[in-house]
């Protein structure tokens, strides 16, 4: 792992994925500033039904932009459901790298041309709260705690090389992603973050993270809840002890 430098390299064709759950007060703010920040990239919604009407701004937001595209499903079924649809329609449209942002402005847009010039000498590019010049700003003193420990956990089971495993602005290249594989991905809440990142470092891949601010969203409730943080525990210490039995083997 290391830390990236500036730059904004020819990627080829880039889709922003951006899940929501009821996130009206948020889409439009967001789809918005991605398209200002990197004008020449695509942004697919990725709505799960939601109630509050999301699903319906994205449409009318598509119909007045060709760059913005919306996904809808049928019901909420965790980030990494949201996320793995998405990039199986990336990779139907052809698209050569897919970032993943957060609906609620936690993810500053403008910051995606540092990651995106990152990714020209790695496979996935993390934005990194937790590594020199980044930070969080409103966030409460508890949630601090839990990332900035659910990361050391992760990183000491793991034995991986990431400061923010959890972190859930990135990009990877297309051929990454067909290089770990995700049929086999059942992770559904923030651990699929996780999941990912060991995935390509286990393949040999190289992750990079960029420094970000990472924000406290102002509108909305947030998705974390007591069973997310339960999934990630046992996912995390499973996949320690497999690692190990793989070791042992050999």
């Amino acid at each position: 792992m290391e830390t990236a430098a500036h730059g904004t390299p020819d990627l080829g064709r880039v889709l922003v994925i951006i899940p929501t759950y009821d996130e009206r007060e948020n889409i439009e703010s967001i789809v918005g500033r991605v398209r200002a920040a990197v004008p020449h990239v695509d942004v697919l919604v990725v709505d799960d039904n939601s109630p509050d009407g999301t699903g319906d701004l994205a449409d009318a937001l598509a119909d007045g932009d060709d760059h913005v595209k919306v996904l809808h499903r049928t019901a909420k079924d965790g980030l990494g459901a949201a996320y793995i649809a998405g990039f199986g329609w990336a990779a139907e449209h052809g698209y050569d790298v897919m970032v993943e942002m957060d609906a609620d402005g936690s993810h500053q847009p403008e910051e995606l041309p540092r990651l995106l010039g990152a990714l020209r000498d790695a496979d996935l590019v993390i934005g990194s709260r937790w590594v020199p010049g980044g930070k969080v700003v409103n966030w409460p003193r508890r949630r601090e705690v839990l990332s900035r420990g659910a990361n050391v956990y992760a990183r000491l089971v793991l034995s991986v090389p990431v400061h923010d495993a959890t972190g859930g602005f990135r990009a990877f290249r297309a051929a990454t992603l067909d290089k770990i594989g995700l049929e086999g991905v059942a992770s559904r809440g923030y651990c699929f973050q996780i999941d990912l990142a060991l995935r390509t470092l286990r393949q040999g891949l190289r992750v990079v993270e960029v420094p970000i601010t990472f924000h406290e969203r102002v509108h909305g409730q947030s998705k974390m809840s007591g069973d997310v943080i339960v999934e990630a525990a046992w996912r995390v210490a499973r996949w320690g002890v497999e690692a190990r039995a793989e070791r042992f083997r050999r």
